[in-house]
């Protein structure tokens, strides 16, 4: 029998891990980490905060500047982080990158009763990519409108575009359940009471709502929010594991403010090691052949215990 949540007993996530596996993750020092590099996972790090999200916009451009009529190129990307988004939107104009047959995908959406917000919203993240990137762009470079791809509750033309575009590159933070996009741990009930679900069939799941974790809200209220968590919505859209594995890359960027030091650790360490466990969402990247794990060094702290 495994343990049981020690913040959410009625689910699943990485407190109900084996003790050891959290123990080795928490004595790895900063330069442990890049050691932890293997084939098909990379480890890199930025000494500052002005090369790490110039690092993440141009992920952007590189993906961009692949695409032609023949071979549209996309890119899905977060919302958390929103830094490189301005960046984007300025290298483009710079550099006049002609974004005809480049497409993108948002990577999530909240959802409120039964339907997914509007783009008025304050919380929506539609309206996040809008206002800090693809409004800023100038006219005549940007995408057509019918390239940009959000989710929604009928997923079913987000999830098709995925199959006539290459996605080169998807992007994303780490939240503090350890998830990429809202691929949160879930419910300890049903089927799963007594067991996560297993990594392959988690990572049969595709672009779908999810309840979300307690963690989650609390992480969101936070950042987003002031802290209000009763302004969270509860459940989201997100872009599944099914969309991620058809993405030549997954890149995930870290700079210390969505997960703690331990986190940032852990999911490292299972990736590195192939511990894939649907209790720690991210660590099922495991199995992707191209993973890039992004930290400012800075921002990745240590687990050792001090008092404030």
């Amino acid at each position: 029998m495994r343990a049981l949540s020690k913040v959410a007993p009625d689910w699943w996530d990485y407190t109900t891990l084996d003790r050891e596996i959290l123990d080795d993750a928490a004595r790895l020092t900063a330069d442990d980490l890049l050691q932890l590099s293997r084939s098909g996972f990379t480890v890199k790090f930025y000494d500052t905060l002005e090369d790490f999200y110039l690092a993440e916009a141009l992920e952007y451009i590189v993906a961009w500047k692949q695409a032609s009529e023949s071979d549209p190129v996309g890119i899905c990307g977060p919302i958390g982080p929103t830094e490189q988004l301005p960046l984007v939107a300025r290298l483009v104009n710079e550099l006049e990158v002609d974004l005809r047959h480049a497409h993108f995908w948002g990577m999530d959406e909240w959802v409120i009763d039964g339907k997914e917000v509007t783009i008025d919203h304050p919380l929506s993240f539609r309206r996040a990519d809008m206002a800090l990137c693809f409004d800023l762009i100038r006219p005549e470079l940007r995408m057509p409108e019918e390239n940009l791809h959000f989710p929604a509750v009928d997923a079913t033309e987000f999830i098709r575009s995925w199959d006539h575009v290459r996605c080169a590159v998807i992007q994303g933070g780490q939240g503090e359940v350890k998830h990429w996009a809202f691929n949160d741990p879930v419910r300890r009930a049903g089927p799963y009471k007594d067991e996560p679900p297993s990594p392959e069939e988690y990572r049969k799941l595709t672009t779908r709502i999810v309840d979300l974790h307690p963690i989650t809200l609390i992480q969101n209220a936070r950042t987003s929010g002031g802290g209000v968590v009763q302004n969270v919505p509860s459940q989201a859209l997100t872009v599944g594991p099914t969309e991620t594995w058809k993405s030549e890359r997954v890149s995930i960027w870290q700079a210390g403010n969505h997960d703690n030091p331990f986190g940032m650790r852990l999911t490292t360490l299972m990736i590195s090691k192939g511990i894939a466990d649907s209790s720690v969402p991210m660590s099922l990247l495991a199995d992707h052949p191209n993973v890039q794990f992004n930290f400012y060094r800075p921002g990745i702290g240590t687990c050792d215990a001090e008092m404030h």
